[in-house]
């Protein structure tokens, strides 16, 4: 397709759910009705919490505050999410004070053989903990929350109590399950919820719309500087669940006067607006009326607008809706208990219950949008599934696009469900799914709503931070005050400066079943060998007098098929031999040293003979 082509499908979207007059009405009406709803807000109880606020007309912003002639300063440390998207986690410091906003987490990919998932380090959390007031969410995705328990694994929970919406420490919560952490306090917050976390840090939350209830834009006050954390973040106009984009508080703090603005840059390269949640319930709705048999929904089991829709029209079409993949059944049961999901009575069966039901009236509900081997739909897909076997007259609906990365074994579910004669449902232009970031003109709107004197793009890869500084420049944010960072930065903050400082530890720290960073990149790149060129192991005997027994064995796993390659095998025992004479008239009778040099023997002559490189595992036994 053409960039032109791309651009006219583009604008006739755009045109179709986001016409100019149509979106500043609703912007208009959504701001009445916030400061309809916050006008009368007032002070609470003794416990730092307080509702904000009458609005201030005076713009009053980025007044220099000295203090011994020198201004006040603070530090911005992002620990992951810069140059990626995952592993969302910054450190924000003040004299001896840090607040932690997110403690998010990353998958795997294909050179990570063996590794569950991936963390930031905390080397820098762990050597100043005890300067560490609090863990501040943004909501409650897996690249946000998915690595809370090892936070407090390594920190401890006792002095770091947590803060976040109610869906958010819910899930959060299920994440220490089977993991040796132990709950920490709670705080429960919700739109404009200010909290004093400190002596020095006051935050406030901000109502913003994305793919998950209780997601908020983040304020940080301090003596130095006023900073606003977008959090992930879309202008949904016609959000599912009621809850708006809070426009009137963050145009408010804009007035007020914000430093520094910290903004989601997941889809800078993509112009226009997202459209709203409610446009995929009405393409799902014709999905369902075109379905004759049964229908197989794969989405994202964190979305849990989209599940409440699916939930409303499976019910209005007389379908039951079984549920199958691990985290959809998590997500089910903690939403519907707390009411972020609400089920009709009767409507849920047991996936195993799916084939006593007319074919018509059934909706499977599972996890597997990205390809990933064991989730439900891939096995669906391969004809593995304990309890579903497709048929002809099914339909499979993916209402997800593949994350960059995964589109190989998205595509490759694809390519076997068509191939057992489903009906495949997955193109983007129907529908089917929506972003749950914003595109180019809501992050210029949320750049222009508060007004930043300076700017960090967050959350994305560097092309998309890149790109997220030129949106800045274009809305008027001078060029001098953007930085793009990286991971590890320290970046200092005052009322007439933002640059970078140094460098803390940060990087990758890998998870392998209970291990915590007990994974290297040396064990990685044994995996990696191991799969492919394989291992060879030579087995021999050494007398106490250092003087060896002859007699060689030698096994290989991966590298070459024994009974194909005798000679090849005979020739390397024989050279094998032979470095033992060598040693033995040497006199060397070091272990580790004999290893080395059968080693690097053997290792040289397989890879003249087969150019390859097979780890070679010498074991020396001493009889």
């Amino acid at each position: 397709m053409s960039e032109k082509e791309k651009n006219d499908i583009g604008n006739q979207v755009l045109k179709r759910n986001f016409s100019k007059k149509e979106d500043i009405n609703k912007i208009k009406s959504s701001m009445k009705r916030f400061r309809r709803k916050n006008t009368n807000r007032r002070h609470l109880d003794e416990k730092n919490e307080i509702r904000y606020i009458p609005r201030v007309n005076d713009r009053n912003r980025h007044v220099d505050r000295e203090v011994d002639g020198k201004e006040e300063k603070m530090y911005v440390i992002p620990l992951g999410g810069i140059e990626e998207v995952g592993k969302n986690m910054t450190a924000f410091q003040y004299k001896d004070e840090i607040i932690v906003v997110d403690a998010g987490l990353t998958f795997p990919e294909d050179e990570h053989l063996g590794i569950d998932v991936i963390i930031p380090d905390f080397s820098y959390l762990e050597s100043n903990k005890h300067k560490i007031k609090g863990l501040l969410l943004t909501h409650g995705h897996e690249d946000h929350i998915g690595a809370i328990p090892y936070f407090y694994q390594k920190l401890g929970s006792e002095n770091i109590p947590m803060y976040g919406g109610r869906l958010t420490l819910a899930l959060a919560r299920a994440k220490f399950e089977k993991k040796d952490a132990k709950l920490p306090k709670e705080k429960v917050i919700s739109g404009r919820t200010i909290l004093k976390v400190s002596k020095y840090f006051t935050v406030e939350f901000i109502s913003v719309t994305h793919s998950i209830a209780d997601c908020y834009a983040i304020c940080i006050k301090t003596p130095a500087a006023t900073i606003l954390h977008s959090g992930d973040f879309k202008v949904d106009l016609t959000p599912v669940d009621g809850e708006g984009f809070d426009f009137g508080r963050l145009a408010q703090l804009g007035e007020e006067g914000v430093d520094l603005l910290l903004s989601d840059s997941t889809n800078a390269q993509i112009p226009g607006f997202t459209p709203s949640e409610r446009t995929v319930g009405e393409s799902l709705k014709d999905e369902f009326s075109k379905a004759e048999g049964r229908i197989i929904l794969a989405a994202f089991a964190s979305h849990v607008h989209r599940l409440q829709q699916i939930v409303n029209i499976a019910t209005k079409h007389g379908r039951k809706i079984a549920i199958d993949g691990r985290s959809m059944v998590k997500i089910f049961e903690i939403c519907s208990n707390l009411g972020y999901l609400k089920i009709p009575k009767d409507i849920m069966i047991d996936i195993d219950k799916v084939e006593t039901y007319p074919a018509d009236r059934v909706l499977i509900l599972c996890t597997g949008t990205q390809g990933e081997p064991l989730a439900a739909l891939s096995r669906i897909a391969n004809g593995t599934h304990k309890y579903i076997s497709l048929r002809e007259g099914d339909t499979v609906v993916i209402s997800a696009t593949p994350i960059p990365g995964n589109e190989k074994a998205a595509t490759k579910n694809i390519n076997q469900l068509m191939k057992r004669d489903a009906n495949v449902v997955f193109e983007k232009g129907i529908g089917i799914h929506v972003s749950g970031h914003g595109c180019q003109e809501e992050q210029k709107l949320m750049i222009n709503l508060v007004k930043p004197k300076f700017f960090l793009p967050v959350h994305g890869e560097y092309a998309m931070i890149k790109k997220h500084k030129e949106l800045a420049i274009a809305v008027g944010v001078p060029e001098k005050n953007i930085l793009l960072s990286e991971n590890g930065a320290k970046l200092e903050l005052t009322k007439s400066n933002f640059r970078s400082v140094g460098k803390v530890p940060s990087g990758a720290v890998f998870i392998d079943g209970f291990g915590i960073g007990d994974i290297g990149n040396a064990v990685l790149k044994d995996r990696q060998n191991l799969a492919d060129d394989g291992i060879v192991i030579i087995s021999i005997s050494q007398y106490r007098n250092g003087k060896f027994n002859k007699q060689v064995e030698l096994v290989t796993r991966g590298f070459v098929y024994n009974k194909d390659a005798e000679s090849l095998l005979s020739e390397t025992k024989e050279i094998v031999k032979a470095e033992l004479n060598s040693m033995e008239n040497e006199g060397i009778k070091e272990i580790g040293k004999i290893k080395q040099k059968l080693r690097a023997k053997v290792g040289e002559f397989l890879n003249k003979e087969t150019d390859r490189e097979p780890i070679i595992l010498p074991i020396i036994m001493e009889v």
